[in-house]
């Protein structure tokens, strides 16, 4: 039984599928269903066929049952036992966690504020709200009560 580090999709990356072959890079390479002209081929039961990609820089994962089929079906390896170790946590994974956290944090707080200040506004524009039996004209200062307005008019 071997254990190999995954990234976090649970993928192996070439050095680990080296390790459970215990092939050179360059058979990996060989055994890899892979094409310079075309990204992503179609299953090749023959070959050790890597999961999708998007872009062709990405690099080369395979999923661990497909690297253990391969050296079953393919190379005759037997048994073939793949045991998925999680990667380590590491301090930059930490910080990132604080990191994360704490922005979570502070959007609760900007989300927070911005219902309490969505209410004051709305609090604000109600209170200067004119009343319905008076007209208010800012400009020249005036109130003009309703029944007055149509002798204002008039004068």
């Amino acid at each position: 039984m071997l254990e190999v580090t995954t990234n976090a999709n649970g993928l192996m990356p070439i050095e680990a599928v080296q390790k459970v072959l215990n092939r050179s890079r360059a058979s990996v390479y060989r055994y890899a269903n892979t094409d310079p002209k075309v990204l992503n081929l179609r299953h090749d039961p023959q070959k050790l066929n890597p999961e999708y990609r998007k872009h062709k820089d990405e690099p080369l994962l395979f999923h661990p049952n497909e690297v253990a089929r391969f050296a079953k079906d393919v190379l005759g390896v037997q048994p073939v036992t793949i045991e998925v170790k999680q990667p380590t946590e590491t301090l930059t994974h930490e910080l990132l966690r604080a990191i994360l956290t704490e922005l979570q944090g502070i959007h609760q707080l900007l989300e927070s504020n911005v219902l309490e200040s969505n209410v004051l506004e709305s609090n604000v524009l109600e209170s200067n709200a004119p009343e319905s039996n008076s007209l208010h004209s800012s400009s020249l200062g005036v109130e003009l009560e309703v029944g007055d307005r149509d002798e204002a008019v008039r004068e």
